[in-house]
């Protein structure tokens, strides 16, 4: 069951304890930011809070942020996701430097291909808050195993996430601790940078088709 509680004027953080979804409501309509698995209950719990037409806008296509999208039945989401989305769902695309507002707040996308080939953040620059999805966690374990992933472009996004040193204060990553500060961009990226050298040590995982490894900070699900 999904959890709601209040992270901001107009903004709410929905948490069913394995991924975590994101609304904004205004005076007309919702934004919700992902739609969790089937059975998180994400469109109950926005019912809940906002009887407002809802626009569905998604950080990238993997079952556990799209699998409650066959009640909204509609979203935007980068192209290149959208072969990863099941059922009968209208699907607009996202591309770099889209802008979407609703209750106060302006969110940029910005395109960080390699946790999916069309993974997105969405940065509001005024309130220095950044929405990465997946790509930017405390700990992890980050999936990179997979046809639809990409340790490179991985690396390279997360190059250009550093770019955004003193423009961002607070992440709201979709998994594990929620609220983290911009440091973890860099942590991620050095693991990442490791991965990639064949400096971390594997173990591989007991039902996962995929290998653990353990960098200084962050844990990678990998080939």
């Amino acid at each position: 069951m999904t959890e709601t509680r209040k992270f901001g004027e107009n903004f709410y953080i929905l948490d069913d304890g394995r991924v975590r979804q994101f609304l904004i409501t205004g005076p007309e309509e919702a934004l919700l930011i992902d739609t969790g698995f089937p059975d998180s209950g994400v469109y109950q719990a926005v019912k809940a809070i906002t009887d407002k037409p809802v626009k569905v806008v998604l950080t990238h296509g993997d079952w556990d942020h799209t699998g409650g999208l066959g009640q909204f039945r509609e979203c935007w989401l980068h192209p290149r996701d959208w072969h990863l989305v099941e059922g009968d769902v209208t699907l607009h695309p996202l591309q770099d430097g889209d802008v979407f507002t609703c209750g106060g707040y302006r969110l940029e996308v910005m395109e960080i291909p390699g946790h999916t080939y069309g993974s997105v953040a969405f940065f509001d620059r005024e309130r220095k808050l950044l929405l990465p999805g997946d790509s930017v966690q405390k700990g992890g374990p980050i999936f990179m195993f997979g046809s639809h992933r990409n340790l490179d472009l991985y690396i390279e996004s997360l190059r250009e996430l550093r770019g955004l040193s003193g423009q961002v204060e607070t992440i709201l990553p979709c998994h594990h601790p929620c609220p983290i500060d911009f440091s973890y961009v860099e942590k991620n990226l050095e693991d990442a940078v490791a991965l990639k050298k064949g400096a971390l040590k594997g173990t591989k995982h007991p039902t996962l088709p995929c290998v653990s490894y353990r960098g200084r900070w962050t844990e990678f699900y990998y080939d």
